[in-house]
């Protein structure tokens, strides 16, 4: 991709400011790293930094290796004997959370290192521990961004598929609205345009979100067993626990703004924690609100690429995440963009010292939920697609190939591996090979990867209430029944010899 892409390092990779004045800067600059956790950890805070992040260095390797790199399109998928050996390795079974609070004694880094999992529409309260390979890539391998912007990458796809295939036909803004299937109604043969042009295939790969693809674009009898999110219940596990919904990602409240200046005090990435941290993102993913006290992410694109913005001037993206669409609650979201906005423009006048703030926007658009279903086609506004809580994950996903139809396949953050741009991209390799197999064709073989990485030790209690919220909740019940199912299982499969695949 950097043969195609000019990737530009953002650094420091962020500013994360605190309700009060104090702020803590997120950098692959050890020494610098260094200098800010012990101001908040003390003099063993580093060492205690590195056991961290060595756990999520071997989070980061075994999720490539068993996760990225490997489709799970049933529960037998979770009896490789690989994939055994390693699944307590990753702490799926314990959310991120707990994780930070083995390794951090004060609830601000603890904050700092877990609110990553926000970028998979997540909280870190139920977020599985395996998530803590984001703070990995950020902090050693740093951030990386696209000169030009994100649309550079699908640009890039499109230029290399055209210079492998000169061939190929492209048509764009040509709206699908059925997915063909053969009179035997066993197999995808092509699309319907929403002009009622046909287009037929040998194989179609629909990259459209996969609960809406599973709504609007499948025929009825094609829903059964993709499962729709707030109506199809999951299968085994279903009837194993007495029914589970399949769960959406948050929401987000977006602005857009454009402004009449540089605005200084804003890097490039910059994170406002909320003071009532455990509460907002109970706001969110329980009650599927606003909090009062929201966290927001801001954007500075022009201050990574200048071409961002004209001279003199800079452009600003604002996500203040929310919770998604609830039919039994209806929201005004008028009203609640109107109540962020004004959270946000006050938050940044005060930490900026700039009371002009809002004089400064000439130009604003603003996305909230509706919008986000209306014009992305995401359920509910569910921005990042189905949540990634541990039952959502792996097996339990939707698998990129459809269960019932030959020939159809799927790619997005609603499927397997899950949401993110890089996330996305492993999953569309995974797809790309699940349809050479199809055609007895080999796929390109997986890179082998070391996974010499020792575990890191976490943090001992000490009596003063460190791990005071490493706790068993419902939630983590629910991985433990299914840790004891999963090893039955594998007790029982490895007695008859199923093991070999």
């Amino acid at each position: 991709m950097e043969d195609w892409v000019d990737l530009i390092k953002c650094e420091p990779n962020y500013v994360c400011h605190f309700h009060d004045e104090e702020t803590f800067t997120l950098s692959t600059d050890m020494a610098l790293l260094k200098r800010e956790v012990e101001r908040f950890e003390g003099k063993d805070g580093f060492d205690r930094f590195l056991s961290f992040i060595q756990e999520a260095h071997r989070h980061y390797e075994l999720a490539v290796v068993h996760v990225l790199q490997k489709n799970f399109p049933g529960f037998a998928a979770f009896l490789r004997l690989q994939f055994i050996g390693q699944i307590l390795a990753l702490h799926p079974f314990e959310s991120i959370w707990t994780r930070v609070c083995r390794y951090f004694k004060t609830d601000r880094l603890r904050r700092v290192f877990s609110f990553a999992v926000m970028y998979m529409g997540q909280s870190p309260y139920s977020a599985p521990g395996t998530y803590s390979l984001l703070q990995y890539t950020e902090l050693t391998e740093g951030i990386w961004y696209p000169r030009g912007g994100f649309w550079q990458v699908p640009n890039t796809l499109l230029q290399i598929v055209k210079r492998n295939n000169p061939s190929a036909k492209f048509n764009f803004n040509a709206p699908v609205s059925q997915v063909l299937l053969s009179p035997a109604k066993d197999r995808a043969t092509g699309v319907r345009l929403e002009s009622g042009e046909e287009h037929h295939a040998d194989v179609v790969i629909v990259n459209a979100d996969l609960v809406y693809a599973s709504e609007h674009l499948i025929p009825d009898d094609a829903r059964n067993k993709i499962g729709q999110l707030g109506e199809v219940k999951r299968s085994w596990w279903a009837d194993l626990v007495g029914g589970k919904k399949l769960k959406g990602s948050c929401s987000s409240l977006s602005f857009y703004w454009s402004m009449d200046r540089i605005v200084d005090g804003l890097g490039g990435h910059n994170i406002f924690l909320a003071e009532d941290f455990k509460g907002s993102f109970d706001t969110i993913f329980e009650e599927l609100g606003l909090p009062a006290d929201p966290s927001f992410y801001v954007n500075v694109p022009s201050r990574i690429d200048p071409s961002a913005a004209p001279e003199g001037k800079d452009a600003i993206v604002i996500l203040v995440p929310c919770g998604h669409i609830d039919a039994s609650n209806p929201q005004d979201y008028n009203k609640l963009v109107a109540r962020a906005r004004k959270f946000v423009i006050h938050t940044l006048s005060a930490k900026l010292g700039l009371p002009d703030f809002e004089k400064m926007i000439v130009a604003e658009k603003v996305h909230d939920a509706p919008s986000w279903e209306k014009e992305f086609n995401l359920k509910d506004g569910s921005i990042l697609g189905l949540a990634h809580n541990f039952m959502q994950v792996l097996g339990f996903r939707p698998s990129t190939r459809h269960p019932k139809y030959d020939k159809l396949f799927f790619v997005g953050a609603s499927t397997h591996p899950g949401t993110g741009v890089p996330i996305v991209l492993a999953g569309a390799k995974l797809t790309a090979n699940q349809v050479l197999e199809s055609f007895d064709r080999s796929p390109a073989p997986d890179p082998n990867m070391s996974l010499s990485v020792p575990y890191g030790k976490p943090l001992k209690s000490n009596g003063t209430g460190i791990d005071s919220q490493v706790q068993l909740k419902f939630m983590d019940l629910e991985r433990w029944v299914y840790l004891l199912v999963l090893l039955i299982g594998a007790v029982i499969a490895r007695s008859v010899g199923v093991l070999a695949f």
